[in-house]
């Protein structure tokens, strides 16, 4: 009788063991997969970057030249002019399907 709770308590702890590995296992997989996706969404955000600066030097030839400063002041200064504020308006928000 003794020998059947023994080995019963056996089955029972390494069954636990086993559903702990799984949940570590789980857990060590769903990190990977945070951090799959935070690098894609990193990519995605650089390479959006890198398409409108690359528009902005098109558009501007002496963009390349001018301070971060000079650059971010001279995009406030177009977004004053009349119209800007209806053109932008017009534009399709973030996350809308053109």
């Amino acid at each position: 009788m003794h020998k059947e709770i023994t080995t019963q308590a056996k089955q029972k702890k390494d069954e636990r063991e086993e559903v702990l590995k799984e949940i570590r296992q789980l857990e060590n997989r769903q990190k990977i997969l945070e951090n799959k996706q935070r690098n894609e969404e990193r990519k995605a955000r650089t390479r959006r970057l890198i398409e409108r600066g690359a528009i902005l030097e098109g558009i501007f030839p002496l963009a390349p030249d001018l301070p971060g400063v000079e650059v971010k002041a001279f995009l406030i200064a177009l977004s004053h002019l009349p119209g800007a504020a209806e053109l932008a308006a017009k534009l399709p928000k973030s996350g809308d399907k053109p």
